[in-house]
């Protein structure tokens, strides 16, 4: 069975439907599911203490790998078995529904609604968007853009070709972890060691090739892309978001990341593309071009695969 057709077959379905808010309102989401799980063994567990947390890393992930496993199992040879797996992988991919968030923020930033940017926006970042001006709000969603790519798109779907149903569920378990409980602050900081440690190991292949797929998606600035991202994705707070960030600002031919405000407290992060204008309202636009085009190079990607292993 090819893992990388049934990944093509998610992300056909996802751009199609998305994921209905009225089937959200019936059963919720695979990701509200882990995050009842997960929620409901942080309260129980969370000593701050390590070894309870590496406990409840495995668990997590070991169950939504087997549940994947056992439903793999199941399937039926040949294309049938694609097309149900690919349905039953769907949920794991928000291809649709990350270019509706970004889109939110930029239709008002255009018309000049500082205010319904700003609540767009708080949809998708965790810093205040209170304190974010026009660039800044155009900064935290051409950012909150590159870097969930990565992690909802291209790392899912990467997994989900490499190991199919389990691959996919693992990894959106590693990802529901690392936000929930992969934060660095007193409660956090010892419980969530091992699931942060985790979601870097398996966001590295794929941050670094989301950046060249936007870096692709940015035409004849390719090359400029790359180098900005070769010269500053590693000076990014995170070991794996700087990646897709940089490539997009050079794309753009903007800059991105630079200081920002968490809980109150001014976070002096570097530049990505330092020298760049900040971005424009305009720029969201383009940032979604770029993002449709590096949509179509993992479907080249998948398609690829899938005539390879096929």
């Amino acid at each position: 069975m090819s893992f990388a057709l049934m990944m093509l077959v998610a992300m056909a379905v996802d751009l199609c439907f998305g994921w209905p808010d009225a089937l959200f309102r019936r059963i919720g989401h695979p990701v509200t599911w882990l995050g009842a799980l997960i929620s409901a063994l942080e309260g129980r567990l969370n000593r701050r203490r390590r070894p309870a947390g590496v406990a409840v890393a495995l668990i997590v992930i070991g169950l939504a790998a087997g549940i994947g496993a056992l439903l793999q199992a199941l399937l039926p040879e040949g294309w049938p078995g694609v097309l149900i797996g690919g349905v039953l992988a769907w949920p794991l991919v928000a291809v649709r529904s990350m270019h509706d968030h970004v889109a939110r923020v930029a239709g008002p930033l255009i018309a000049g609604d500082l205010a319904g940017a700003r609540a767009a926006v708080a949809m998708i970042v965790g810093r205040n968007p209170e304190t974010l001006d026009t660039a800044g709000v155009a900064r935290a969603a051409l950012e909150s853009l590159a870097e969930n790519t990565s992690d909802g798109i291209v790392a899912p779907l990467f997994w989900g070709a490499v190991a199919g149903l389990p691959g996919i569920a693992a990894y959106k378990a590693i990802n529901t972890l690392d936000s929930m409980i992969g934060h660095r602050n007193a409660r956090f900081e010892a419980f969530g060691w091992a699931s942060a440690r985790i979601d870097d190991v398996a966001n590295l292949i794929p941050a670094r090739l989301s950046g060249v797929l936007f870096a692709l998606a940015s035409g004849r600035g390719c090359g400029r892309a790359l180098r900005i991202m070769w010269r500053d994705a590693r000076h990014h707070r995170s070991p794996n978001a700087g990646w897709p960030e940089a490539a997009l600002a050079g794309g753009l031919g903007v800059r991105l990341s630079g200081p920002r405000i968490y809980g109150g407290t001014v976070s002096d992060e570097p530049w990505l593309n330092p020298g760049a204008p900040d971005p424009t309202p305009v720029d969201l636009n383009r940032g979604l071009v770029h993002y449709r085009r590096a949509i179509a190079w993992i479907a080249l990607l998948l398609a690829l695969g899938a005539s390879i292993g096929g």
